[in-house]
C-alpha cells in the first residue's frame, strides 16, 4: 500500500535524526544556537540542478562542521547516507511553480526542493529555534526528547487500559466458549479492542524510533504491555472467521481507526452479513493451551468439527485420531482448563 510505504519511508529520516545519531547532535545544537540552517541530502544529478553557487566542501561529516557550515546563510549539501558533506553556502532554486503552505524564504525552499526531488530537507528556523523535516508531500515537526517521552507515557496510559479491557474480554470469551453461549458480538468486540491496541502501539513504536537512545525504557513497557495480544486475536480470527486467518487480518489492517468503531466493519471483514448469525468455536485457540501440537490440532478439529464437540465426546471417540494415552491427557488437560476458566484465572 502507498500509505505503507510512505509510513516506512518517515520511520526510516526518523532514525536518521533520532536522539544519539550524529545528525540529530548537530541540528540540535544548530537550533539551540540560533543560526537556523536549510540542509538538503543527496547527490543526484537532478538534486544537483537545484543548487545554485556555494562552494565544494566533499569532507567527512562531523556534527562540528556541519554546524559550522551551517553558520553561513546558504543550504549545506550532504550524502544520503550522511557520511559525508558536499557543498556549503549554497542558494536551493527548486521550481517556484510548486505550491507551498509555508512563509519564510528557507522553508518555502525546503518544502518546494522535497516535493520535486522526494528527497529528505531539514529547515531549522533562526527565531522561533524548530526542526522541521521535509519529504515528498510530508512536512514533519522534529520534536525534543521530554516532549516525546510526555507524549509516549500518555499513550502507553491508554494502551494499559485497553489492555486491560481486552484481558477481561478474554476471560469472558473463555468462559463462554465452554458452556457454548458465544456469539458474534462478544468475538467482535474482543478483535475490535486487539485491533485498538495494534493502532496504539504503532504510535507508540513511532515515539520510540524518534527517541532514539531515550526510548529503551518506553521500549520495554511497549513490550510487555502488547505480549501475547496478537496471537490471541490471530486465534480469535482463527476460531471464527469464515474467511482465512490472512485475509481476514489484512481486511482488519485496511480498516481506520474511525472504522474500526464500527463493529459492522470488523464482522464484514470476518466474512459475516448480521450479529445475529449463530457461531461456534472451532477450538484452535483452547486447545492450543493443551500438549497437542498444531498437526494434532488441525486433525481433531477435522475429525469433531468444533470445540464443544470436542468437549463433549469420550476417550474413546478421542482415541479414533489419537492414541489412548493422549486422548486420557487431553480429556484431564481440557477438564482442567474448564475449572480454571470457571474460576476466572488466565489460561
Amino acid at each position: 500500500m502507498v500509505e505503507d510505504k510512505i509510513n516506512n519511508e518517515l520511520m526510516e529520516i526518523l532514525k536518521m535524526v533520532s536522539p544519539g545519531t550524529p545528525l540529530r547532535t548537530a541540528i540540535d545544537d544548530i537550533s539551540k544556537s540560533g543560526t537556523g540552517a536549510l540542509i538538503v541530502f543527496g547527490n543526484s544529478p537532478e538534486m544537483m540542478r537545484l543548487v545554485n553557487g556555494g562552494f565544494e566542501v566533499n569532507c567527512k561529516f562531523t556534527p562540528q562542521r556541519l554546524i559550522e557550515l551551517c553558520k553561513m546563510d546558504g543550504a549545506v549539501v550532504v550524502d544520503s547516507d550522511v557520511k559525508k558533506i558536499l557543498y556549503a553556502n549554497t542558494l536551493l532554486v527548486p521550481d517556484p511553480s510548486i505550491p507551498t503552505t509555508e512563509t519564510g524564504t528557507r522553508h518555502k525552499a525546503a518544502e518546494r526542493a522535497a516535493k520535486q526531488l522526494s528527497q529528505l530537507v531539514i529547515a531549522i528556523s533562526e527565531k522561533k529555534k524548530t526542526i522541521n523535516l521535509y519529504y515528498g508531500d510530508i512536512k514533519y515537526a522534529l520534536r525534543g526528547a521530554q516532549e516525546l517521552l510526555d507524549r509516549a507515557g500518555d499513550t502507553l496510559r491508554m494502551l494499559e487500559k485497553h489492555k486491560e479491557i481486552f484481558n477481561e474480554f478474554i476471560l469472558n470469551i473463555n468462559v463462554l466458549e465452554f458452556t457454548g453461549l458465544i456469539s458474534l458480538q462478544d468475538v467482535i468486540i474482543a478483535v475490535q479492542r486487539s485491533e485498538m491496541i495494534d493502532r496504539i502501539s504503532s504510535i507508540i513504536k513511532r515515539y520510540i524510533i524518534e527517541l532514539g537512545v531515550e526510548g529503551g525504557l518506553v521500549k520495554m513497557q511497549l513490550k510487555e504491555l502488547v505480549k501475547d495480544v496478537g496471537e490471541e486475536e490471530l486465534s480469535i480470527i482463527k476460531d471464527y472467521s469464515k474467511k482465512d486467518s490472512i485475509s481476514t487480518k489484512n481486511s482488519l489492517l485496511e480498516l481506520s481507526i474511525e472504522e474500526l468503531i464500527e463493529t459492522d466493519k470488523i464482522m464484514k471483514a470476518m466474512g459475516f452479513q448480521s450479529n445475529d448469525e449463530l457461531i461456534t468455536t472451532k477450538g484452535h485457540r483452547i486447545l492450543g493451551r493443551t500438549s497437542l501440537t498444531n498437526d494434532e490440532i488441525g486433525e481433531i478439529i477435522k475429525k469433531f468439527e468444533n470445540f464443544q464437540s470436542i468437549f463433549e465426546c469420550s476417550e474413546e471417540e478421542l482415541e479414533q485420531v489419537m492414541s489412548k494415552e493422549k486422548a486420557k491427557k487431553l480429556k484431564k488437560e481440557i477438564s482442567k482448563l474448564k475449572e480454571q476458566v470457571m474460576l476466572g484465572k488466565k489460561i
